[in-house]
């Protein structure tokens, strides 16, 4: 443990070398400055290129209650947050801090928001470890200055023989990747990192805790405004009371168990009941999308199981999960009408098709333009920009797929326009369309456009194509 006080110590030292200014209380600037990481349980990009994740909603939710703005301050390494909070360059720390005894001799937490556990991630194509006992000999990264370091030390008095190799340059979310790919053995992560990213490794799960529930909170400087500190006190008791809390986190990790492998068996069984009475709404959105209806029907099925009052707790509404700025921009009234939702879905997914450069054809320019779908176009973009670096070619969805994961690692995003990008979940959603339309393909009969040749040949008119088939 004493290792973790040394790193924090060396690292506030080396800072302070610098000659910033500790920033004025937030009662005098009107801004709350917050240091934070880009990950996806705290703090990055969108698909709609607007920042997100819950540690910055809650933000957001905090310094909307005080009138004031919001500055975030993104590390560029995990080891770098608190530092940043003894050099008194922000308020409070808002970056999935869980509460050890070690940080609280540096910081003063809060009320905890979540519970999670320490857990050892393995490849479930290897042999999955039982106890503390099997991870002797094994080769173990965890995040330099993490929570995970002080356990492993606990561990050691009872196992002496246990190592390990902590990582500074690394995230979690990089090291279980490493895992996936066979190039560790085990990683420690927090119960919610591994969920999210067993939705896009499939060869990745959870062997067993090696910690009791621990809690995550905000940090505040031991010096922090009392009057600050018991204004996020109230926040969060508040948040707790009337579910604001509760809706976020199934905001963030709800999808978990909800993005699993495609499920044939289920769309199957939905296709009679739910799938026959939107005909009438996904024939004429091809029409207007020259995009195959079944393929419009197999994006709404992932995006809704085809329940036209679907709604998400982020605001994303109806059967094709239209966000509220996106509705806007397609004229529709009411998210939830199908008509309205499948017309404007099948427009926007059309609009990225025509945003891509017209070299790409199909069917990699339907997938490229389903994967903006899903994670947004400038996300995509910089997949692109990343295959190009890495020799690989930008407009095949076969190379393009190898990429996208790769937004997760700060090695690629931090070099990129639009960050950190659920990448990996992207290729999870375009694979699961991909194939709910093969099934629809194989059960459901195309729509045969009925149309005049003379008028399909006036200038300006859209060409009849068909959506090119896996």
């Amino acid at each position: 443990m004493r290792s973790f006080l040394i790193l924090i110590i060396a690292l506030t030292i080396a800072g302070c070398g610098q000659t910033a200014k500790p920033i004025p209380p937030y009662t005098q600037s009107g801004e709350l400055v917050v240091v934070t990481r880009n990950s996806p349980t705290t703090y990055y990009e969108d698909a709609g290129g607007q920042p997100a994740g819950i540690e910055h909603d809650l933000v957001e939710l905090f310094a909307k209650e005080l009138g004031v703005r919001v500055r975030f301050i993104v590390t560029p390494q995990f080891n770098e947050i608190i530092p940043t909070l003894l050099q008194q360059q922000a308020h409070f720390a808002a970056a999935g801090l869980t509460i050890t005894p070690e940080r609280e001799k540096l910081v003063q937490f809060i009320t905890p928001y979540q519970t999670i556990q320490q857990q050892v991630a393995y490849n479930t194509n290897n042999l999955k470890p039982r106890s503390a006992r099997d991870l002797i000999g094994k080769r173990i990264e965890v995040v330099a200055g993490s929570s995970y370091v002080e356990r492993l030390e606990e561990l050691r008095d009872k196992y002496p023989k246990l190592k390990w190799r902590e990582v500074e340059a690394l995230e979690s979310e990089e090291l279980l990747e490493r895992v996936a790919e066979d190039e560790i053995d085990y990683a420690i992560a927090d119960s919610n990192v591994i969920d999210i990213s067993k939705t896009y490794i499939p060869n990745l799960d959870n062997a067993f805790n090696i910690s009791p529930p621990q809690y995550l909170a905000w940090a505040f400087p031991k010096e922090a405004d009392p009057q600050l500190v018991a204004k996020a006190k109230a926040f969060f008791d508040r948040i707790k009371q009337d579910g604001t809390l509760k809706v976020l986190i199934d905001r963030y990790y709800g999808h978990t168990q909800r993005l699993e492998s495609a499920d044939v068996a289920g769309i199957l069984d939905k296709r009679e009941a739910l799938l026959a009475p939107l005909r009438k709404f996904f024939y004429p959105a091809q029409e207007i999308s020259d995009i195959d209806w079944r393929l419009l029907a197999a994006l709404a099925y992932q995006e809704s199981h085809w329940d036209p009052l679907a709604t998400s707790p982020t605001g994303v509404r109806g059967i094709m999960m239209l966000t509220e700025d996106t509705a806007d921009r397609l004229g529709v009234s009411n998210r939830l009408d199908p008509r309205q939702s499948i017309r404007a879905g099948a427009k926007y997914l059309a609009s990225l098709k025509d945003m891509l450069p017209a070299r790409i054809s199909e069917p990699d320019r339907t997938w490229l333009a389903l994967a903006a779908y899903n994670m947004g176009y400038g996300h995509l973009e910089d997949g692109r920009i990343l295959a190009q670096r890495m020799k690989m070619n930008p407009d095949s969805w076969a190379d393009l797929k190898k990429v996208l994961p790769l937004l997760t690692q700060s090695a690629y995003y931090t070099k990129l326009k639009h960050g950190y990008g659920r990448g990996g979940q992207a290729v999870i959603f375009v694979e699961s369309v991909r194939t709910y339309y093969d099934i629809l393909v194989r059960f459901e009969k195309p729509h045969e456009i009925q149309f005049n040749l003379a008028e399909s040949a006036k200038p300006g008119r859209r060409p009849r194509l068909k959506a090119a088939r896996s």
